[in-house]
């Protein structure tokens, strides 16, 4: 496989996909990957890790990336795929389906860590190339911001649960809603504290 020399500066004529994801570490709701083919006749400019910036900001520039990049797609794996394959697993195949949603095929993928999912064109990992590469870092805010929305409808859907607050993630909030009111469908049951909610002491391992 044939890699640009510097990612961080690919060739004008190759379509070059950054792909992210949002979600590994969370105890619920499915972790989630986008990838986006920037167009560099038209820049976006603010675009940073998605971690780095405030809800508001990541709310303003995913319209932005959407309008202005060649090609773009969001895709998923299942709380149920976490369960059976693991999380990286699962990980790398929400980042797989989400270079197959675009519409256009790109030439290359550079890929947010240090593992690329297996794919039919060029791939290359970059770690922390959310703060490094445009296209990286379009796609983690577009995974986020999908995520977030995912978890606003759950705590519609089960408002004893703060999924709006905590997204998901292990805090001593989302703890004490889990031992209070139990596990939901939407919840890891792979991951440690759900597996000891539901008494399981055979552990899928989380990574």
């Amino acid at each position: 496989m044939a890699f640009c020399a510097d990612p961080t500066n690919p060739s004008d004529h190759l379509l070059i996909a950054g792909v992210d994801e949002a979600g590994r570490g969370p105890w619920a709701g499915p972790v989630m990957a986008a990838a986006v083919i920037l167009d560099p006749k038209h820049p976006i400019a603010g675009l940073a890790d998605s971690k780095t910036l405030s809800e508001n900001k990541r709310e303003a520039l995913a319209p932005l990336i959407k309008s202005h990049a060649l090609s773009w797609a969001i895709a998923a794996a299942s709380v149920e795929e976490i369960d059976r394959l693991n999380i990286l697993q699962a990980t790398l195949l929400a980042m797989q389906r989400a270079i197959a949603g675009l519409h256009r095929q790109p030439d290359q993928a550079l890929i947010d860590g240090n593992r690329c999912p297996p794919l039919n064109i060029p791939a290359q990992a970059i770690i922390k190339g959310d703060s490094k590469i445009a296209a990286i870092s379009a796609a983690s805010i577009l995974a986020k911001v999908a995520r977030d929305h995912l978890m606003h409808e759950y705590h519609q859907q089960y408002p004893n649960f703060a999924f709006h607050q905590h997204k998901g993630y292990g805090t001593k909030q989302h703890l004490a809603e889990l031992q209070t009111f139990g596990v939901l469908p939407i919840h890891r049951r792979s991951f440690k504290p759900v597996a000891v909610q539901l008494g399981n002491k055979r552990l899928v391992p989380e990574c």
